[in-house]
């Protein structure tokens, strides 16, 4: 069984100035600071991340791919990117260079890549189209979104088609945080990244699951980053609350979220074993994949290391490491 990362992360190695196409800012570019550098800067000059080739380059991927024991990366843009706050028609053009280059890097090594596009989740009928585009002309394997779109969370009826025909299509979706709330209030201690970005990930299970998502698209293949963020550890509460009040909670959906349960998947990047055995016992064996956050610096360094150092997980690893990824990305295992 091939090691599959569900969680990787490409650019291109050159992106258009958009706010000057455009006529208004907001996005990111890559500055160039030497043959193997880079940095993500907003339009305001702030600086968003330092980078380095491995960031675009297929070759360097590939190179720590053998190096760190990976067969397979599944890629997808930098959150950063989706750029859902632009007019629709911008954004699907951002969507479609951003697919046409992730499409041509997995072309390049078609065995070791797998690729998720982006959609412009802000106009759902354009959604859907490149939606269709990155399927069937594309050649990729689904999608991934964020953890909500301005001021629609992912149980807006406005988005509901996209989902319809992400589950008609058979493509997989992959929900990540992004534009994480409160950050006004976080400046410090890199709290965005440690407080919001996981309860971003819960906000976006929750709309999933009260919003009747997965009730009405039972063959939905819907997985969550970060081993679905804050969620796990606040499990509890959640179904407390659905049951305590169903005047507030039950509003769409009248099915308790355990019952989802098993239904979702979610990648192992939870940097602890408690939690690591946590969320394979509440999800499931089989809705746990392998996914490092790769080439991000709060990502695991050598991808499935925690999988592979727990001896309880033995019986467990090859799907774990592999075979869940396929089976949610509907491939061959």
């Amino acid at each position: 069984m091939p090691v599959v990362d569900v969680h990787t992360h490409l650019l291109p190695p050159e992106l258009p100035r958009w706010s000057e196409r455009f006529g208004y800012g907001g996005f990111i570019r890559l500055e160039h600071t030497g043959p193997c550098r880079a940095r993500m800067v907003k339009d305001d000059g702030q600086l968003f991340r330092e980078v380095e080739e491995n960031l675009w380059s297929g070759t360097a991927r590939l190179a720590d791919c053998d190096r760190l024991g990976v067969d397979v990366q599944v890629l997808s843009t930098v959150p950063v990117t989706f750029a859902y706050w632009a007019k629709p028609a911008d954004g699907a053009e951002v969507a479609r260079f951003l697919n046409d280059h992730l499409a041509s890097v997995v072309a390049g090594a078609r065995t070791r890549f797998i690729g998720l596009g982006t959609l412009p989740m802000q106009g759902p009928a354009l959604a859907v189209r490149e939606l269709e585009r990155c399927v069937r002309e594309l050649g990729l394997a689904g999608v991934q979104i964020g953890s909500h779109v301005n001021e629609w969370n992912l149980s807006d009826p406005a988005l509901f088609d996209v989902f319809a025909a992400a589950a008609e299509l058979g493509a997989a979706v992959f929900v990540h945080p992004w534009d994480m709330m409160g950050e006004a209030r976080m400046r410090k201690y890199w709290l965005p990244w440690l407080v919001a970005m996981p309860a971003e990930t819960s906000l976006a299970i929750c709309s999933v699951l009260f919003g009747g998502v997965l009730e009405r698209l039972p063959t939905l293949r819907i997985a969550f980053a970060h081993g679905g963020g804050s969620f796990p550890g606040t499990f509890g509460r959640i179904q407390h609350g659905f049951d305590c009040r169903p005047d507030l909670v039950a509003v769409d959906n009248p099915v308790p979220p355990r019952a989802y349960l098993g239904r979702f998947w979610v990648d192992s990047l939870v940097h602890d074993p408690d939690m690591l055995r946590h969320i394979v016992k509440l999800f499931g064996e089989d809705r746990v994949m392998l996914g490092s956050d790769y080439p991000f610096p709060l990502g695991e360094d050598v991808p499935g290391a925690l999988i592979r150092s727990m001896p309880e997980l033995a019986t467990a690893r090859g799907r774990l490491l592999g075979e869940n990824a396929l089976r949610w990305l509907g491939r061959p295992c």
